[in-house]
């Protein structure tokens, strides 16, 4: 068993060399499979975020004004979920993916081509919803396995919003 200077003197060495030593009660094995997953679904939420905002820009027709308000609610709450994906990423001792060709990388939602009529927008938002909620809960028994209750509760957030805003998109195209 290290010694309380053993045990300081390491931290400062981790320290010297950039890297503050992480004991929050997860490995770094689980911190990095965790960290790992939440980087998909950050990809598949800021790719959700670009679509809808594209979609508040260039909606038109009969529906404009309930999609385009619509739409800016949507994306305005996703925004503010990057940050909390991100975040949580990096408390996690990794760093979160920036750029537009590591969430291209990593998203499981495609970008759509050319500018979809109305009710086109609305269905490629459904799908673009349920696959982020598919990604989220795809990593809870990463989660639940390494006991990392702040981002399970992440997770669950994140699914109520996508679950909830795909239900509500979905209701758009009934008769």
């Amino acid at each position: 068993m290290a010694s309380k200077k053993q045990d300081k003197q390491e931290k400062q060495e981790k320290v010297e060399r950039g890297v503050a030593r992480i004991d929050i009660g997860l490995s770094e094995v689980d911190r990095a499979k965790i960290a790992d997953g939440l980087s998909a679904l950050l990809a598949d939420s800021y790719t959700l975020y670009l679509m809808t905002h594209n979609f508040h820009w260039n909606v038109t027709g009969p529906m404009f004004n309930t999609l385009h308000v619509m739409f800016m609610q949507q994306y305005t709450e996703q925004w503010t979920a990057l940050d909390l994906i991100a975040e949580r990423i990096r408390a996690l001792g990794f760093p979160a993916p920036g750029t537009y060709r590591e969430f291209v990388e990593r998203a499981s939602i495609k970008e759509i081509e050319g500018v979809p009529k109305a009710l086109e927008m609305v269905r490629s938002l459904v799908a673009a919803q349920e696959a982020t909620a598919r990604t989220a809960r795809s990593l809870f028994p990463v989660v639940n396995d390494a006991n990392d209750q702040p981002s399970a509760d992440l997770l669950t957030q994140r699914l109520e919003v996508h679950e909830k805003t795909a239900w509500m998109l979905r209701s758009l195209l009934e008769d």
